[in-house]
This record gives C-alpha cells, structure tokens and sequence, in this order.
C-alpha cells in the first residue's frame, strides 16, 4: 500500500488542523493505521493508532485528548484530528501501515509503509 499525506500548515496554538492519508491499493483495510510525527533534531514518536476495523485506537499521553484517529476504509483514508494545538506538536506528521498486531502498534519499527511527510507547525 502506498499513503500520501496532506493537510499540513502553519496554526496559531489553540488552533486545530486535520490531516489525511491516502492509501492506493485495495488492502487498505487488512492494515492496522499508525500516525507518528518528528521534530528536528529528535527521533521519530508514536502519535496514534487505529486498528483495521476503527474499533479501537490508540495515542500518546502527549496528544491524548486533543488529537483523534479515525479512519474510512471506503475511502482509503486515515485521518488525524488535532485541536488545541501547542509549540510542541511542531512537527513533520507521518502516516504509516502495519500489518502487525495491537500489542506492537506503537511501535514504528513494525510499520513497513510510510507516507512522505506533511509539515505541521504551531506559533506561539
């Protein structure tokens, strides 16, 4: 599968963006959904997860409550909601496929598709 992300931009903090993902390909839905975000100078992070069906997801602390996965398999697509943005969700936002379980969906080793990045940056 291959994913493409959009929806980046430049937000005043407080502020929201929704980012999406297109998957080409039918087996979209077989993969379980992962968005994860890197500052400069700083490892790539886990942000959140959905599994195939959307029946559960799964983020970080950091975003928990400001940001929502959600995903249409009809549509190929994966979103990220991010409202309330803050300085520190500054960041390159990545949307990547795995076909790995639930126990290891936090984990960007285990996710073998990778989207080619959208620039997400919030002023202070």
């Amino acid at each position: 599968v291959q994913l493409q992300a959009s929806g980046g931009g430049l937000v005043q903090a407080g502020g929201c963006l929704r980012l999406s993902c297109a998957a080409s390909g039918r087996t979209f839905s077989s993969y379980n959904m992962g968005w994860f975000r890197q500052a400069p100078g700083k490892e790539r992070e886990f942000v959140a997860a959905i599994v195939t069906s959307g029946a559960s997801t799964y983020y970080a602390d950091s975003v928990k409550g400001r940001f929502t996965i959600s995903r249409d398999n009809a549509k190929n697509t994966v979103y990220l909601q991010m409202n309330s943005l803050k300085p520190e969700d500054t960041a390159v936002y990545y949307c990547a496929a795995t076909a790995y379980g639930e126990s290891l969906i936090r984990n960007p080793k285990r996710y073998i598709n990778w989207g080619q990045g959208t620039q997400v940056t919030v002023s202070s």
